[in-house]
Order: structure tokens, then C-alpha cells, then sequence
């Protein structure tokens, strides 16, 4: 039988490709997000029948308890919680702190939360594969809800793979840096807006930092998301894939 995996925030981006490169190895997906456009695109491109578009916001909990209606008692094999959203935030009427927060942080503590009784219908081995963020290891000035936000995952996780681990639940977390999604270019621009210089530009100066020089591929993220899946000792563990930009000892 057939593995069926659920992702959040699948209609762009690291999310599709992760839903791509899954399909192609013969899983089932689930693709869970707001934009139905967006999902049904993301559909498309799967190889294989037996995939899925739920439309749920994961910072409503109503709004999740009603997709799982939908999939009923459907015996999950992962849950791959991507949604995420980024930018600036500064304090005042317009601070973007609680929405950026929401989402990335409370939402995924939804997500995961709402469908573990479907993850848990299952008796090998399960996944949870949180995408946390380089910054949740490196300050960006101006990016204070985004760093702490994907800080606070690895943090979440953390917890979860210890609580879970005697029900055969493996729980990690990956920290991708640069990616050439859609999300990634506007904040190229949003920062090159900001210090008077062209998009181009800004991209030369932010690899400088990067040991390798370029962006990673979301294929790239997504070849290490169906890795874990793969793993039944890997857990509580949150993994680089940004080009060298945080090397560990």
C-alpha cells in the first residue's frame, strides 16, 4: 500500500517540489493550503493518482478540524508542515510580529496537532519534517518575528521528537538558507527597495556570504525532505542545507 504524506503550504515553492519529488517516488500526497489556484497548479505537476487538495488556513484551528473531515480516517505516514511566511516587521500600528508569528510558529503547532490522531493510525515508523529556516540560527536586522519564529521551531521540535519517539514518530527539522522560490526573490527585492539598489545587486552582495555563491534549488530541499522519510533512526535533529552558510562543529 501506497504512503501518503501531507503538506502544508504546497502550493509553491519548497512545498511543490517536495510534493513533486514524493509523487515521483510513488507516495500519495495531500496538499493543504489556502490558495485553491495555487494547489490545484501544484496537482498538476504530480506523477500518479491518489493525491488530494484540502484548502485550510493552519492559523485556524476551525479551519484545520473542518480539512480533517475530509480526509476521515485516512492512516497518514507523514506530516510535512512547510507553510510559512516571511519579510520585515517593525513595531508600531503596522508591526507584522503576531501575523508572521501565527503562521509560522502557532501554525504549525495547529497543523501538526489537528492530524497527529491520522499520523498515528499508522504502526511503522512516522514523520514529521518541519521547515524551520538558517534564520532560525543567524540574525537579519529587521527580521525579529521571522528569526524568532523559526527559532522557535527547532525548539518545538525538539519536544515533539522526545514525546513522540515511543510511538515510532520521528521528528526533524530542516534549515534551508537562500532558495530560488518566488518567496525568496521578492525578498531580494524588498531588501534591494530598501537600500537603494537593484535586485541584482543585492543578490551579488547576499552570496558573498554564502560559502557556495548561489541559491539551493527547492528540488535541492526537497531530495533531503524524501531522505528523512526514508530514516528510522534520524529524529530530534535539525539539519543545513543552505550552501555553507552555518557550519556546525
Amino acid at each position: 500500500m501506497s504512503k501518503t504524506y501531507l503538506i502544508s503550504g504546497a502550493g509553491s515553492g519548497i512545498g511543490r517540489a517536495i510534493a513533486q519529488k514524493l509523487s515521483h517516488t510513488g507516495f500519495n500526497c495531500i496538499l493543504l493550503g489556502r490558495n485553491i489556484k495555487n494547489l490545484n497548479a501544484t496537482l498538476k505537476l504530480l506523477n500518479g493518482n491518489g493525491h488530494q487538495v484540502i484548502i485550510a488556513d493552519i492559523r485556524n484551528k476551525e479551519s484545520l478540524l473542518a480539512a480533517t473531515k475530509q480526509l476521515g480516517q485516512l492512516p497518514i505516514n507523514g506530516l510535512i508542515a512547510n507553510s510559512g511566511i516571511g519579510g520585515e516587521n517593525y513595531w508600531g500600528q503596522q508591526d507584522r510580529w503576531q501575523d508572521i508569528l501565527d503562521t509560522n510558529l502557532t501554525g504549525t503547532y495547529n497543523f501538526v496537532n489537528t492530524f497527529m490522531p491520522l499520523l498515528k493510525l499508522v504502526s511503522e515508523e512516522k514523520h514529521i519534517i518541519i521547515t524551520s529556516s538558517v534564520l532560525a540560527r543567524l540574525g537579519v536586522a529587521n527580521y525579529s518575528a521571522y528569526c524568532a519564529s523559526k527559532a522557535g521551531l527547532l525548539g518545538l521540535m525538539r519536544s515533539w521528537a522526545l514525546q513522540y519517539a515511543p510511538e515510532q514518530i520521528l521528528v526533524n527539522a530542516i534549515c534551508p538558507g537562500w532558495v530560488d522560490t518566488a518567496m525568496s526573490q521578492e525578498g531580494l527585492q524588498g531588501i534591494a527597495d530598501g537600500i537603494g539598489i537593484t535586485r541584482q545587486e543585492f543578490y551579488n552582495m547576499a552570496m558573498k556570504s554564502v560559502p557556495l555563491g548561489r541559491m539551493s534549488q527547492p528540488e535541492e530541499i526537497a531530495d533531503l525532505v524524501l531522505y528523512l522519510t526514508q530514516q528510522k533512526s534520524i529524529t530530534g535533529q535539525s539539519i543545513d542545507i543552505n550552501c555553507g552558510s552555518v557550519m556546525n562543529s
